[in-house]
């Protein structure tokens, strides 16, 4: 298998329109581990992703015949700028169809590139369904994001890189996973040259697509994505690509939200530069094989894949991230309404940092206090600090794996709502598109009362919000709920979830 790929990735001819990238050490990263940290700077890409490689080299292999016609590729981000580029490089007619939902700084990108832009759809699945049937009725080129041997062949060039750039052998490479047209080419060429390097791929714990399809041997379709790492919010792994990595990639590490955000800390604080969340997740992986497995003194290289951030994301990645590093905990407690008991609370923390305190007056003999609290050791720490409070009477509720906590409730400490009746509470994630809430209010009708609303931008396709709705009854509820399945936004019921309960629940 590495061997058919190998003279592909050697005579791949990327480098018309990539920069061979370096492959820099992290002294920071390195100290923490205890271990020799390497990162491929991918994100320093001229479109800031590694995905410009595979694009061209696609494009560079199409016959005279069908360059003449056209190629249409679907992506919301990195994609499309590197077909874009090697498309206008290339003096190729290139169309990009996005999601409707895509942020207009990577529309503009695109368009920068000379390609022409469509939008369609609020998901990146009914983009690209639209840009196949484009392709059959206009007889242009599909460019697969990775599906495909040249695309693969041309990312492998980053595994070519990163040998010719670390003489001493690699203990550990890790990649992060999406469709698994990178992973497949690094493994690819790695193990070709090198098979005593283990690879290992990384993904979010709510994206497993190769996780799950290495655990079952076959491809599986995920019914939903997560949406924070977008870079990487493949439903299915590619039919090439899992062909691959099920022969040469020895594991796949699952992260969370809160341990991206960390990594992204990470990367900025050795190379001052900002990875997406998909380009963080190698940082990430890393950073939980290192502590499951126990490894030090090692050498370890992780691929920053990606560094097309929004800006207005970087709010919540900060936010975060001190989560993602066990080094804050956040905790709802119950403290008594007289005067001196904030003194005597702040007072049992001792040295510890309060880094969040939002307080809101209950009633005349109680008050709830959501704070975050710094740590020093990590979880170990944090059980610790919960058990010290319940040792001294108070009634303290752990939120720091609250996501609707961490996402809203946080900032709506306010108080009670006594008068309201009947109050079921919902978290959506709603497409961010014109309309999106148009929609549901016309969807709820007169049928049903919103007792409760919030919404907070995090630069991502899709909003998050919680909404508070009066039903009387479950057989109004299943009239709801089947009214949102009709809508199609996805969403939770929390009705039961404790920070609902202590800080915003009638």
């Amino acid at each position: 298998m590495p061997q058919k790929y190998l003279n592909k990735i050697l005579r791949a001819p990327v480098y018309a329109v990539a920069d061979e990238t370096p492959l820099e050490f992290a002294p920071r990263l390195s100290k923490k581990l205890d271990n020799h940290v390497q990162l491929k700077r991918e994100d320093l890409q001229p479109v800031f992703s590694f995905k410009l490689r595979g694009a061209y080299n696609k494009l560079v292999h199409l016959p005279e015949k069908q360059r003449s016609k056209g190629v249409i590729a679907a992506s919301a981000g990195n994609h499309a700028q590197g077909v874009a580029l090697s498309a206008q490089h290339l003096n190729i007619p290139a169309t990009i169809v996005m999601p409707t939902t895509t942020p207009q700084i990577k529309v503009d990108a695109v368009v920068a590139y000379g390609a022409r832009t469509m939008l369609f759809g609020d998901s990146y699945d009914e983009a690209c369904a639209h840009a196949e049937a484009l392709a059959k009725q206009k007889k242009l080129t599909f460019i697969h994001p990775f599906d495909d041997v040249d695309v693969i062949a041309g990312q492998g060039t980053v595994g070519m890189e990163i040998l010719r750039q670390h003489a001493e052998p690699i203990h550990s490479l890790f990649v992060p996973v999406g469709g698994g047209g990178l992973i497949a080419g690094v493994a690819a060429y790695v193990k070709a040259i090198c098979p005593h390097t283990r690879i290992i791929g990384v993904e979010p714990e709510d994206t497993p697509t190769l996780h799950r399809a290495m655990k079952a041997g076959r491809r599986v379709t995920l019914k939903q994505v997560g949406l924070f790492a977008d870079g990487v919010a493949v439903r299915q792994v590619g039919k090439e690509t899992f062909h691959i990595a099920r022969q040469l990639v020895e594991e796949v590490v699952l992260v969370t939200t809160d341990e991206i955000c960390a990594a992204i800390k990470d990367i900025f604080e050795d190379t001052r530069s900002i990875a997406e969340p998909a380009g963080a997740l190698a940082v990430a992986g890393m950073k939980r094989y290192v502590s499951e497995n126990q490894i030090s003194g090692e050498k370890l290289v992780g691929i920053v894949s990606g560094a097309n951030m929004n800006f207005d994301r970087l709010r919540n990645v900060a936010e975060r991230a001190e989560i993602g590093e066990q080094r804050e905990a956040l905790i709802a407690v119950h403290i008594p309404e007289i005067p001196g008991s904030f003194l005597k609370f702040c007072s049992l923390l001792k040295k510890r940092s309060i880094t969040e305190f939002n307080y809101r007056y209950a009633d005349e003999s109680d008050a709830y206090v959501f704070c975050g609290i710094e740590l020093g050791h990590g979880d170990e720490e944090r059980r610790q600090l919960l058990q010290l409070l319940t040792e001294n009477g108070y009634t303290a509720t752990d939120l720091t794996d609250n996501e609707t906590a961490k996402l809203h409730i946080r900032y709506m400490v306010g108080g009670h709502a006594p008068k309201v009746m009947h109050e079921k509470l919902f978290r959506f994630q709603f497409p961010e598109r014109p309309r999106a809430l148009l929609d549901f209010l016309a969807q709820v009708g007169t049928r049903w009362n919103i007792s409760l609303f919030h919404y907070r931008n995090h630069g991502a396709a899709y909003g998050r919000v919680l909404i508070g709705i009066q039903l009387k009854s479950n057989k109004e509820k299943r009239a709801f709920t089947a009214s949102m399945d009709e809508l199609g936004y996805r969403y939770w019921d929390e009705s039961d979830n404790p920070a609902y309960h202590i800080f915003a629940s009638p």
